[in-house]
């Protein structure tokens, strides 16, 4: 069985891993593109990804390359496939990625509002989950098989994950960006009472990237 994780997640200094009033003009919610665009964008495992030559193989590079490595199912929050809240008004959003999204593996939605399975180019197919963070973990475990499931977000899940103690590594980007106000990573959650521990950090000129791990994991 492989890993829970979460990678490459991005926060800033002041603790926020998204900033407030996501819409579908700012996915990262208004100042939150400050994030991405000061290390990540520059990669060229980012270039790749939207169909683009060139880009940094730097340290920052080859962290967003690992983050993509071994994954065999995703888990996302509803805000991390688009910017509609409540019931779906249709079935015309199929996320933010147009239709070769990036996951390439079966991806698991949570939401409160079931919907029918969505299969995309690349091997995408999107599978909305109505009963929670556990219930997606096992139907991504059912066909991760030995590689990893990557928690890809938005905060909110991973927080849960965090507090049930279900994931086992958690990875995290901190570029220089101070962002005042959005959604707090960690408030509230005692990381060492709940068994995490920092295993390793290194620095590019662009970001500080952080591991913490679940100490039993």
């Amino acid at each position: 069985m492989g890993k829970v994780r979460t990678s490459v997640f991005m926060v800033s200094i002041d603790g926020f891993g998204a900033a407030p009033r996501q819409s579908l003009d700012n996915p990262f919610g208004e100042g939150g593109l400050a994030l991405p665009a000061s290390w990540y964008f520059q990669t060229r495992t980012f270039r790749q990804m939207i169909g683009q030559d060139g880009g940094t193989t730097d340290l920052d590079d080859e962290i967003a390359r690992k983050a993509m490595d071994n994954i065999g199912g995703w888990i996302l929050g509803r805000n991390m496939f688009g910017p509609i809240r409540g019931p779906w008004p249709d079935h015309s959003w199929k996320g933010w990625w147009g239709d070769n999204p990036p996951y390439h593996t079966p991806t698991f939605v949570l939401t409160h509002h079931a919907r029918p399975d969505i299969e995309m180019e690349g091997g995408t197919t999107f599978h909305f989950v109505t009963d929670g963070i556990a219930a997606a973990l096992e139907q991504a475990r059912a066909v991760a098989g030995d590689k990893d499931i990557r928690v890809g977000g938005g905060v909110s899940v991973v927080r849960q994950f965090l507090q049930a103690r279900l994931l086992d590594e958690l990875q995290l980007a901190l570029p220089p960006v101070l962002l005042g106000a959005g959604e707090s990573l960690f408030a509230g959650i005692d990381l060492p009472a709940l068994g995490y521990a920092v295993v390793g950090h290194v620095a590019s000129p662009h970001a500080t990237h952080v591991t913490i791990a679940r100490r039993s994991a």
